[in-house]
């Protein structure tokens, strides 16, 4: 065989290269459409945010209607109700991606804690700035322009440690897509042979397989091995020198549409068999390039298809724990992709660690993406892991490691997530009531069909949450920049939502704030990373934290930064627990306990609590009779949740107080606390004042509805 040995070497390098891309099994997920979504969109990549293109929410205005059914297609069926029609599709797609490994934090009076940890790997901006790390996928799909940096975003914003947590560069770090994302070739071939036009006359007779014969600008192109890209897609000829020094000629290098691919062996000019494809060019008269055995290179143009160069994720996601960890948040209707990858513990290398991500409570697609080892997968350092999630029912819900639970807990594995109800995406000025009953099948559109997968009928189903209020009260969808009481306040930065899909407006808030109620017992964490055996019976907290801090730190705005062992600083504690409530209005505050040893209790002196929800459930019952109450605590065992909201409107005082009272007890400018009633939780590991304790601010007009914003 005349092919040269030079032709080999370059392949080898590539075999060789391959199997080590192979080696390393990172990888993220996000689609930008699926079944559920399809994409129905116009120039989704010129503007993402255009309808249909899976990138925003869509107003609710009825439930989504499927295909017109196709009767007896399969036997017995009257439609498919698999795929959305267009203009009807409820919700978006929405992801996500973290790291399972380990870090550090602060705690309150200056002293560092080991910890098992998840960390951000999407939405670094968002995490730092207090939002959840949970992104629409034009944005979660943008690679990071440059290169990141060992501890970003916290090094890139020039952070400072300790116990009053900041910023140099507040800001100066804004991206929020996928760590890692990085475009990839998934077909490479060498082209030994480019003709455009008919073939030359040659023994063996030169032929492009079953291909048809060429025209004028049909360029063949033959290759040493199976190109895997159908006809239709887009192909990438990119200029080689062949030895003696022969170029591509000018002419054939760009992209272009295939018009066949041979499944056949094809005879080449120089009179090998070997494999081929066509394409039309834009010129004709190319010159040929035969018989130097590398004409050219043809590959797929570099796409996003889930490839991860791993180098930034183990930059990013080494030592880089959050407690809690990153938050999530999505709606009623989203598909939720979640991709956990396992960086291995530096300061436990002894551990070869298992990590899952288990949603606790929450009614998962399938018992495969649960979390539960027994039940489903596990994921091992150096790899990947996408689960996947359809939003059923609103609420809050937390999740966490299911590897060894109590040590894994204990040692910080547990965050929090929201599901935000389609009551919030009814169009302004809609009537709750009659919304709610479009989801529940009732009163529906003429020609509008019920979609059984959010239908409510309490007489066929006790468990369902979204019941129909007993009294239409008329309350209908607020307008931005009013509060749930109807005010408009100069400067305010809201828009009124609600925790769950009521009918009736009771679970109306304007401001929200994840709260995640946790302990730490520092000689537990210690033992663990100094390669002991942990003493479960032994296990008592001493520091108390709220969002991963204590008192006074809980009330320090921006991201708490430590400083770990690679030299870096990080955002340890990026949630702060301070409470910002425009005057008159609600602050929704999703509660979680998520101890392994403590219940806990947090009472609110002042601005009463109004308790809407209990374990993801809204409080109501099958007669649609709201079981709501009023109260000035709660108390949560380990693996529970609440939604209350804290009321400083005239709903939670005028019944004895009379209207206008709100503006007596709570006028802007004062300042109120939660607290723990259990005395030994307001101490950081000392006979101190700290612990499980934050401030509630009232204020003229807040600039957002969440951590971050600013307090006029």
């Amino acid at each position: 065989m005349r092919k040269s040995l030079q032709v080999w070497i370059p392949i080898l390098l590539v075999a060789f290269a391959t199997v080590a891309a192979s080696a390393q099994s990172f990888r993220v997920q996000c689609p930008t459409s699926t079944i559920t979504h399809p994409l129905t969109g116009t120039n989704c990549g010129t503007n993402p945010t255009g309808p249909g293109c899976n990138n925003t929410e869509p107003l609710y205005n009825g439930p989504t209607q499927f295909n017109p059914p196709t009767v007896g297609v399969p036997s017995g069926t009257q439609g498919d109700f698999v795929t959305p029609m267009a203009g009807t599709v409820n919700g978006a797609i929405k992801c996500q991606q973290i790291s399972g490994g380990d870090g550090f934090m602060t705690e309150a009076d200056g002293n560092q804690t080991f910890m098992f940890s998840f960390g951000p790997l999407s939405g670094l901006a968002d995490v730092a700035a207090g939002h959840p790390s949970t992104q629409f996928p034009y944005i979660f799909n943008t690679p990071y322009p440059g290169t990141l940096t060992r501890g970003d975003p916290a090094t890139t914003d020039g952070a400072t440690s300790g116990a009053s947590p900041g910023t140099a560069l507040p800001g100066a770090f804004t991206w929020n897509g996928a760590v890692g994302l990085a475009p990839d070739v998934a077909a490479l071939v060498t082209v030994s042979n480019l003709i455009e036009g008919p073939f030359p006359a040659t023994t063996p007779t030169t032929t492009a397989g079953n291909c048809p014969a060429p025209g004028a600008n049909t360029v063949t192109a033959w290759t040493d091995a199976p190109f895997a890209i159908p006809a239709g897609q887009q192909v990438l000829i990119t200029n080689a020198t062949a030895e003696g020094g022969t170029a591509t000629p000018a002419g054939y290098a760009g992209t272009w549409t295939i018009s066949c691919v041979s499944t056949t062996t094809a005879v080449t000019p120089d009179g090998f068999n070997e494999y081929a494809f066509q394409y039309v060019a834009t010129t004709a008269g190319l010159a040929s390039d035969t018989g130097n055995d590398l004409a050219a290179t043809a590959s797929s143009p570099a796409a996003l298809d889930g490839h991860v160069d791993p180098r930034p994720i183990m930059d990013v996601g080494v030592m880089n724990g959050n407690i809690p960890a990153p938050l999530a948040a999505f709606d009623e209707d989203d598909e939720f992709f979640l991709t956990l990858t396992n960086v291995g513990m530096i300061m436990r290398p002894d551990l070869f660690e298992q990590h899952t991500v288990h949603f606790h409570g929450y009614p998962n697609a399938s018992s495969f993406y649960d979390g539960v080892p027994d039940a489903s997968i596990a994921i091992n350092i150096g790899a990947s892991f996408t689960y996947y999630y359809l939003a059923p029912d609103a609420g809050t819900y937390f999740w966490h490691c299911h590897i060894t639970p109590p040590e894994h807990l204990q040692m910080g594995m547990v965050g929090q997530l929201y599901v935000r109800p389609r009551q919030d995406r009814v169009p302004n000025g809609g009537n709750l009531y009659t919304y709610l009953g479009y989801q529940n099948g009732i009163g529906l559109p003429s020609g509008t069909v019920a979609d059984l997968r959010t239908a409510c009928n309490t007489a066929s189903d006790i468990l369902c949450s979204a019941t129909m209020p007993a009294v239409n009260t008329g309350a209908t969808r607020p307008a931005a920049g009013t509060l749930c009481n109807g005010s408009s306040p100069a400067g305010e930065g809201t828009t009124p939502q609600y925790v769950y899909n009521d009918g009736d407006g009771s679970t109306c808030y304007d401001v929200t704030y994840p709260i995640q109620m946790h302990g730490f017992d520092p000689n537990f964490h210690f033992v663990g990373m100094t390669f002991n055996p942990e003493l479960f019976v032994d296990m008592k907290d001493k520091y108390f934290l709220l969002n991963g801090r204590s008192y006074p730190d809980t009330v320090a705005a921006g991201p708490q930064a430590t400083i770990t062992t690679d030299g870096q600083m990080h955002y340890s504690q990026p949630l702060p627990a301070i409470i910002n409530i425009p005057a008159g209005g609600k602050a929704s505050l999703r509660l979680v306990n998520l101890s392994v040893s403590e219940y806990h209790t947090l009472q609110s002196v002042g601005i009463p609590m109004h308790v809407v929800g209990w374990m993801a459930k809204l409080l109501r019952d099958q007669a649609g009779n709201n079981t709501e109450y009023w109260s000035n605590s709660i108390t949560l065992g380990g693996g529970e949740s609440n939604d209350v909201i804290l009321d400083a409107s005239d709903d939670g005082c005028s019944s004895f107080m009379g209207t206008g009272c709100a503006a007596k007890l709570y006028p802007a400018g004062t300042t109120f606390y939660v607290y723990s009633s259990n005395l030994d939780h307001l101490s950081n590991d000392a006979e101190n004042f700290g612990g499980m304790m934050t401030e509630v601010h009232i204020c003229n007009s807040v600039s957002s509805d969440t951590f971050g914003n600013t307090c006029n």
